[in-house]
């Protein structure tokens, strides 16, 4: 059974930072592309970065400097450190995963950026 449980998230003033973990479990985490979307409320769900099984990171254009995606294959965690955070920044945040065709994700995790 896959499973991925998110953690981390809070409230931070505007410039603060955060490190959000996701511990997946189900599936051969090393082999595996991971991503991180976020959700705010009225809008769709967007990809906010990526890292490949070899470690290659892609982001999302708002978020390039800001944030740093990493994976750790010992302990199957991914993780997204965000820095300087912007009120734009607040969502759910969801780590992904697809496996045999179906993408899983975690329950989520509030992100909040304000004042």
């Amino acid at each position: 059974q896959v499973r991925l449980v998110e953690s981390g998230g809070g409230s931070v003033q505007p410039g603060g930072s955060l490190r959000l973990s996701c511990s997946v479990s189900g599936i051969n985490f090393k082999l595996y592309t991971l991503d991180w979307n976020r959700q705010a409320p009225g809008n769709q769900r967007e990809l906010v970065a990526r890292i490949s099984s070899g470690g290659t990171a892609t982001y999302e254009d708002a978020v390039k400097g800001r944030f740093t995606i990493s994976r750790d294959n010992v302990w199957t965690r991914l993780y997204l450190q965000m820095n300087s955070l912007k009120p734009e920044d607040t969502a759910v945040y969801y780590c992904s995963v697809e496996h045999r065709g179906r993408v899983y994700r975690g329950q989520g995790t509030q992100v909040t950026v304000s004042s």
